[in-house]
This record gives C-alpha cells, structure tokens and sequence, in this order.
C-alpha cells in the first residue's frame, strides 16, 4: 500500500529545501498545512522523519533514500507532462520576407490564431535568396518558387510592378499620366536602378540613368512613396491595400517584373498545423477576397 501522493509531495519539498516554510511557500499552503502533511506520513511509517531543530528541519538519515527517490520521480514526472503539452499544442515557424510578413501575414495573423487555439506561430525574417531547407523552417513566404525535392510550392500571386505615388506627391508635382512626365518625377528605387530603366525602355522613353534614391528594403521604399518623396514601382499585389486605400495611386498600366512571382513553400509531408496555416494565409492573400 502507498502513502498518500499528496504527502509524499510534501515531504519531498520539505527535504528538498530543509524547511517546511519555505516548502509551504513552494506548494502555496499554510505552514499549518506542511506540518500536519509530514505528522500524518510520519504516523504511516511509524516513525520520525525529520529532526526538528532551531533553524529549521533535517531529514534523519533513514528516509534520505527516500527523499532522492521522490525528487528523482517528481522531475521526471514534470518533464513528462511538459513534453506532453507540447505535442498537445502544435507549433509552427513561419520565414516571410519582410514586405510580405507586415502587409499581409501580421495584421491578419490574429484571426489565425483565434481558430486555431491550439497552434504556435514563431514568425521569422526570410531573405529573398534563401530555400525552405535553408530556413530550418515549417513554412517560406518568398518571392521565387522553391523547386526542392519534398517540397509543396504554391503560387500567391504575380510580382508586377507599375509606378505608383501618393496623393500628397501628386499635389505638390501635378499631372503625370505618361512616361515622359514620369521621367521628370523624383524618382526612388528598389535595391537597383535598373527596375526604372527596364520600364522606360517598356512605355518607350529613353532614360539612360535613372536617378534618386535607392533602398535596400522594400517596406522603406513604400513607406517613402506614401511619404510624398516620390514615384516608385511597387508590385501591385504587394500594395494592394494601400491602392485601395487611396494611399497610393497608380500612374500607368505599363508594368514590369510581371514574368515573377511570390510563393508560399512547405514541406510535402507537412504536419495538420501547417495545412490549416497554408489553407487561411492562401485565402487571406487571394485577390479574389475582400480588403
């Protein structure tokens, strides 16, 4: 026959830290309440089981054995039950690269989270060039499709840029309805000039070296054109709230970069998490559903 868990536990925490306040303290009960735990396990063994001295108690030397055993128990039992509330609740990781992470996967990302209660979501910063395996990751939201072996890759939409200004531009600069008064805006860049002189080359303006600022990232590029800095050329499925909004207007249907496109990656054999994350941010991001 065993002696009551609850007392054992007791006993466990007062040998552990040589007190039985500090123990009550531990287990969130009344000083009262420890010694009246460890009298009732001491009647069971019919015998003493600690010296009660001034500064506190000590175990005798008979029940140390004891004392190991339960402590070695009760932290296996806690391990246990911690592993097993983690394969309860499911967790994923999710790489997107940043202008896709702030405009489309967090401000959604609550609904996600609201049905299904059940799963973790760590959101990570990916780099445009990097693969799923690379990431270490569940899920790779990127410009460029992922042909690995083992690998699910989706199409989101195409990545066609037009050049596009806010409103605030527009009233201080005036009209521009063409390539050539485009020519003569304030223009700004994504990482390279070159997206600029491939699209004058597309609406048949002969501009050798566009000029204006270049920005490494994109959400900086779009934060200065909505600033009023100037005109850029932003992927129209990127920006899609903010045309819609009236935050940024766009100035002509002559496009580039229209032949690439952003994708959402996982892996072939993905766990139920990932399925239901893949299915809600597909719905979140289809041009076909509402702003």
């Amino acid at each position: 026959m065993m002696p009551p868990l609850g007392a054992l536990r007791v006993f466990e925490a007062a040998a552990r830290l040589a007190s039985f306040s500090r123990a009550a303290d531990e287990l969130h009960v009344t000083h009262a309440a420890v010694s009246h735990q460890i009298r009732q396990l001491e009647e069971w063994f019919g015998r003493p089981l600690f010296l009660r001295e001034k500064r506190g108690v000590r175990l005798v030397p008979e029940a140390e054995r004891l004392a190991e055993a339960l402590s070695a128990s009760f932290e296996r039992i806690v391990a246990e039950t911690e592993a097993l509330k983690r394969r309860t609740k499911s967790e994923i990781t999710v790489a997107c690269i940043p202008s896709i992470a702030t405009r489309w996967l967090i401000p959604g990302l609550g609904d996600f989270l609201a049905t299904h209660a059940d799963v973790t979501v760590k959101v990570v910063y990916a780099m445009a060039a990097q693969r799923l395996r690379e990431t270490g990751c569940d899920v790779l939201i990127t410009l460029g499709a992922d042909l690995s072996d083992g690998v699910l890759c989706e199409r989101l939409f195409s990545r066609v840029n037009r050049p596009v200004a806010s409103p605030r531009y527009l009233e201080r600069k005036g009209r521009l309805d063409d390539a050539e008064r485009i020519a003569g805006a304030d223009l700004l860049h994504d990482e390279t000039t070159a997206h600029w002189q491939n699209w004058f080359a597309r609406a048949g303006v002969h501009v050798t070296a566009p000029k204006g600022p270049v920005f490494q990232d994109f959400n900086l590029l779009a934060t200065a054109a909505i600033a009023g800095h100037g005109v850029a050329l932003c992927p129209m499925e990127v920006c899609r709230r903010e045309i819609a909004n009236g935050d940024l207007i766009v100035l002509s249907e002559t496009s580039v970069l229209e032949q690439e496109s952003y994708f959402l990656i996982s892996k072939a054999s993905r766990q139920k998490a990932v399925t239901a994350f893949c299915a809600w941010f597909k719905d979140v991001v289809d041009p076909r559903s509402d702003l």
